[in-house]
């Protein structure tokens, strides 16, 4: 059994297709026609543009959805984690360093 291969389309040209399909006197249908894809494609790619739903384009309104930006906010995430864990035992460390030095003082 093979599978079917689908058509990577380039983000350029898939906003190109709802561009022209939002324009007046245009229809999905018809720019699908003339580009050689279904007119169902055009309406997906319009909501996952208006949705942003899987990130298939990479920008909206200057702000980077890119795969890049989303690796480095996991590893600032991460980093995060890590420093605050750092941070917990080092208030911990103190706390117990208070509480013997002053069992010290007593004896």
């Amino acid at each position: 059994m093979t599978k079917k291969q689908t058509q990577a389309y380039t983000e350029e040209f898939r906003k190109e297709a709802v561009r022209r399909a939002e324009q007046k006197g245009n229809t999905a249908a018809s720019v699908g026609r003339e580009l050689g894809i279904s007119a169902q494609q055009i309406y997906n790619w319009r909501r996952q543009f208006n949705r942003l739903s899987d990130k298939q384009f990479n920008s909206l309104n200057g702000v980077d959805y890119s795969k890049k930006e989303t690796d480095e906010v996991r590893k600032l995430k991460r980093k995060l984690h890590d420093l605050e864990q750092e941070n917990a035992f080092l208030k911990r460390l103190l706390r117990t360093l208070r509480s013997t030095k002053s069992k010290v003082r007593a004896d």
